[in-house]
Parts: structure tokens; sequence; C-alpha cells
């Protein structure tokens, strides 16, 4: 199965995955009623954080399949499927919304993996990017794990770049 025949699968059932995306802000609007000013506290950050990750990890897909088709593939906007395009980022910035009206993201336990993930990949990104539009086209006679250690040098100094630009 290729992921646009998933893609497919999904959109001509739409059931599960709208139940999935409403569900998330719905979970995070329940905890943050049920726990009132107690979201710091050990089992709703907990729940918290499995939130989060069940509303970022598909939404953060989701902007980067949408980045990669319009610039790289050139997809139209009027293309764009609802479901698997705008659905998980709109679940993802809304269950954030309502998670932080009862709580700071600095008090959930692994969030700032995710948000040194999502720098990376839009460094990645910026990074394919600007190489795919100057057209740069390289014949060498080094060997492809050589072009991978130099592009996991990349990524690491980006990183580290990031993180000393940020603290």
């Amino acid at each position: 199965m290729t992921l646009q025949e998933f893609f497919e699968l999904l959109a001509a059932n739409p059931a599960y995955i709208l139940f999935f995306f409403f569900m998330l802000p719905f979970t995070a609007f329940l905890a943050g009623w049920l726990g009132k000013d107690e979201g710091h506290i050990s089992p709703w950050k907990y729940l918290y954080s499995v939130l989060v990750y069940l509303a970022c990890i598909p939404g953060i897909f989701a902007v980067t399949l949408n980045i990669y088709l319009f610039l790289f593939e050139k997809q139209p906007i009027f293309q764009t499927d609802i479901y698997t395009q705008l659905l998980p980022i709109v679940a993802m910035v809304g269950t954030l919304w309502i998670i932080t009206k009862n709580v700071s993201l600095d008090s959930i336990p692994g969030f700032e993996k995710l948000s040194s993930l999502v720098l990376i990949m839009f460094s990645v990104l910026a990074m394919m990017w600007f190489f795919d539009r100057t057209r740069i086209w390289m014949v060498s006679f080094v060997r492809f794990e050589i072009v991978l250690l130099i592009f996991l040098a990349l990524i690491i100094t980006i990183r580290v770049g990031m993180k000393r630009i940020f603290s």
C-alpha cells in the first residue's frame, strides 16, 4: 500500500478520521474542565502529553506534506484534501490552544523534543528547497555513505545553531 492509496482510503471513509480529530480537542477541553488549574500535577500532565503527541505528529506530518506538495510537486491549492491535509493542522492548533488554557506547554513532558523536531524538519526542507531552486548539479566520485555523513553533519550543525539562537 502506498501513501497515496492510504490517503485515498481515508478520504473514502472519513468517519474514522473525523472522529479522531474531533475527539482530540474535545478530550483536551474535557480534561481542562475536570482538572481546572491542576494541569501541572502528575496524572493530568501525562494525559496532556499524550494529547499533544496524538495531535502534533499528524499535524506536523500534514504541514510537512503540504510544504512538499506545494513547493516541490507544485500541487494546486484547489486539490488540497481536507481530511488529510487541513483537518490534522486545525486539530493540532485547536488542541494546543485548548491545552494552553489550563497548563503551560513547558510543564508537559516531551514537548521540547517535538519543537526541536519541527525546527530540524523545516530546516532540512528549507535546505532541500534551496538546493532544488538553485539547480546545482554535481557529479562526484564520493561514496554515498560520505554524502550521508555530510548531510548528517549539516543537520547537526543546524540543530546546534538553532539551539544556541533560541536558548
